[in-house]
């Protein structure tokens, strides 16, 4: 079992070499090669999911030491199991949906060879036991996950991929060197050895050492951060998942997104387990996200670029549940089991949404809402997978999202009652977590507008080209094929599935993976569609209807040329990575640090200068001779003053003018250097000699 736990690692990733010289021979060998190895990966995690439920629990772990100097460290417990099987369905899913979609690609070889090296280092991030096996496979997930963004190599793509390249290196960089100082204070980074290690009296009362953890814990949380997409750090998400093709739009939104918070939920779950001024800090974060997420998936006409800041709101509800955990301590059971599942559902919900977009832009080669309006009329099995996303991402009731976001909303309400009985320490008012409430509804009735939005796009209005259409309704069932169409059905059921039975399988996807926010205790069967549950969904809902019919009707759309089209009100001033992060990070920081060192290194000549003018005066040398020695000098001297003497007397006819003091400076130099190239000569040949013994005495002792 430990073999296989590592097997499950290390598969993809050696099967990803094996598929790419397969793809150089054949390349329908190579597609179901692909499929193959992450069917075999989804199968393997059925086997030890279905074995961790009818074992109750039981957990597997496996080391491999010395690898990576520190060795590898592998668990496989409740959450564990549970998230490696999503990822790997995923995995499967996309895979089958790629044949199609990539049909009319480059590069594919390509593609499948970095599609399985990030899957391996995906799994490694959710089955690792210490931060040290996390941070490796999370930095070559980055860069694997890197080549899916760059796939079409097109300028825009290019620089999309520069910017989450960007993001993942500096936050990667930054999480080391929280990694770095945990492990000063702590001398280990095992998960399970660092529960509530902030209010551990062995380290706290030791100088420095609590200021060094909160170090650590800022540091780590900015690099878990950037890959989750949390505020200000999403900035990677618009730009990445518009571009990528869409069976990698869907990994990066449904699964690497989740290593982030899995990282997230490492910090919140063990290191600062029960802090309230940490659950604080996530709650503010996760408001932020989830806000600034839902306004620009609204404002956007772009198909997949609303998607992807959708998944930058749903991050944020995530949040919001991590940060209610940590403010409700030991009464988190509604927030802890709330932020389990929408990871769960948002990762199956977006799997199904991107593809279902996939399938768009594979038909239409566009994502413009504008020239795509309409292609969803006449095609009810697109329709059917598309309403089950939208359904379940809205929170409506009887599909997957309600459930999780009904946990969540009911754990602010509780947090708020325990306020009130000064039950609970808080850094917010009362009045404040009203707010957070409102503000929780309101992000829930922006999602229902923007998906009311995409939906009337694709499958109520027309193409205001009446010819255009008449395309679109041609297609009818040859829009996608057999094998695409299973995968997209699938993904597709579970949705209802999941809402329609809460109690008999989203209580059983909390209850196996509540163990790793060290939540032990069972949760009582809740009344899912009680008036109370319901009151919440209702005010999301007739909120986003609200939105959908003032705002986006009436201000995001305008007559054109005699017909309403979408608008995009967003001014370019407000992104962020134009405005702060490329001026700041390309322009500023290289500005200043260059001044600085133009500084720096004035300042050392100034001081070599003033030195040797003060302390260190050169002193004069009025006889310093321009070439030659003392004594060729002395004797050139000699030399030419017989020389002189000659001249008067007996050359008096045929006098000589040589300059002995300049010849014999010339002879001396002359010599010089062949005595330096003898010498370089005599020192070559030794070292030469010396690399021939240490060759000969190596090979003896070989």
């Amino acid at each position: 079992m430990e073999w296989l736990l590592g097997g499950l690692v290390f598969l993809p990733m050696v099967s990803a070499f094996a598929g790419y010289l397969a793809g150089r021979y054949e390349k329908n060998i190579r597609d179901y090669f692909a499929m193959g190895v992450t069917g075999v990966e989804f199968f393997l995690f059925l086997f030890l999911l279905s074995g961790m439920m009818t074992e109750n629990g039981t957990f597997l772990s496996a080391e491999l030491s010395g690898v990576c100097g520190m060795g590898l460290h592998f668990k496989l417990d409740g959450f564990r199991v549970m998230y490696g099987t999503i990822a790997a369905f995923m995995w499967f899913m996309t895979t089958l949906f790629s044949r199609e979609y990539f049909s009319h690609y480059r590069n594919r070889n390509r593609y499948y060879l970095f599609l399985l090296l990030t899957l391996g280092a995906t799994e490694g991030v959710f089955l690792s036991a210490d931060f040290y096996t996390t941070f490796i496979f999370f930095e070559i997930m980055s860069l694997t996950s890197y080549v899916w963004v760059a796939q079409d190599e097109k300028k825009e793509s290019l620089r999309a991929a520069g910017t989450y390249l960007g993001v993942a290196v500096i936050g990667g960089l930054v999480m080391l060197m929280g990694i770095f100082l945990l492990y000063s204070v702590t001398g280990t980074l095992m998960f399970d050895e660092l529960v509530g290690l902030w209010r551990n009296t062995a380290y706290s009362t030791v100088p420095g050492n609590m200021e060094r953890l909160w170090a650590a814990g800022f540091c780590m949380l900015f690099g878990f951060g950037a890959k989750a997409g949390a505020f200000p750090l999403h900035i990677w998400l618009p730009k990445a998942h518009p571009v990528a093709p869409a069976p990698a739009s869907a990994l990066l939104s449904g699964i690497l997104t989740k290593t982030g918070m899995f990282g997230i939920l490492i910090l919140t779950g063990y290191l600062f387990i029960g802090n309230a001024f940490w659950g604080s800090m996530i709650l503010l974060i996760g408001i932020f996200t989830m806000v600034v997420g839902a306004v620009l998936a609204l404002f956007s006409v772009d198909l997949k670029r609303t998607l992807a800041c959708s998944s930058v709101s749903q991050i944020g509800f995530i949040l919001v549940g991590v940060g209610m955990s940590g403010l409700l301590g030991e009464e988190n059971a509604l927030a802890v089991r709330g932020s389990l599942l929408h990871m769960v559902n948002h990762s199956l919900i977006k799997l199904v949404l991107f593809m279902a977009a996939g399938v768009v832009f594979m038909n239409v080669h566009k994502l413009d809402l504008n020239e795509i309006r309409g292609f969803g009329r006449k095609k009810p099995l697109l329709h059917f997978i598309f309403l089950m996303g939208a359904l379940g991402i809205s929170g409506v009731p009887l599909w997957n999202g309600y459930v999780s976001k009904t946990l969540l909303h009911e754990s602010i309400v509780e947090y708020m009652g325990l306020m009130g009985q000064g039950t609970v320490s808080s850094y917010f008012a009362l009045g404040t977590m009203e707010w957070v409430e409102r503000i929780f509804l309101i992000s829930g009735g922006l999602t229902v507008a923007y998906m009311t939005k995409l939906y009337v796009v694709l499958f109520v209005e027309k193409n205001p080209d009446s010819a255009v259409q008449e395309k679109f309704d041609s297609l009818r069932g040859n829009y996608m094929n057999k094998l695409s169409a299973a995968a997209l059905t699938i993904s597709a059921v579970l949705l209802p599935v999941m809402g329609f039975f809460p109690n008999q399988v989203m209580n059983s996807i909390a209850d196996l993976g509540q163990g790793f926010m060290q939540l032990e205790k069972k949760a009582g069967t809740a009344q899912w569609f009680s008036l109370e549950s319901l009151k919440g969904a209702g005010i999301s809902l007739l909120t986003g209807a609200v939105i959908y019919l003032v705002i986006v009707r009436l201000w995001l759309m305008k007559k054109e040329e005699g017909r309403r089209v979408y608008v995009n009100r967003w001014h370019r001033y407000l992104d962020l990575e134009n405005v702060i992060y490329r001026p700041v990070l390309l322009k500023g920081l290289p500005f200043v640090f260059g001044v600085l060192c133009r500084v720096l290194d004035s300042m050392v000549d100034f001081v070599v200068v003033l030195l040797r003018k003060t302390v260190y005066k050169d002193s004069k040398l009025p006889h310093e001779l321009e070439e030659g020695t003392q004594m060729t000098h002395a004797l050139g001297c000699l030399v030419n003053g017989l020389e002189r003497g000659a001249n008067a007397t007996i050359w008096r006819k045929r006098p000589r003018n040589v300059d002995y003091v300049h010849k014999y400076a010339l002879m001396y130099e002359e010599m010089s250097e062949e005595g330096t190239i003898i010498a370089r000569s005599l020192s070559f040949g030794l070292l030469l000699f010396c690399i021939g013994l240490i060759i000969t005495v190596v090979y003896l002792l070989m």
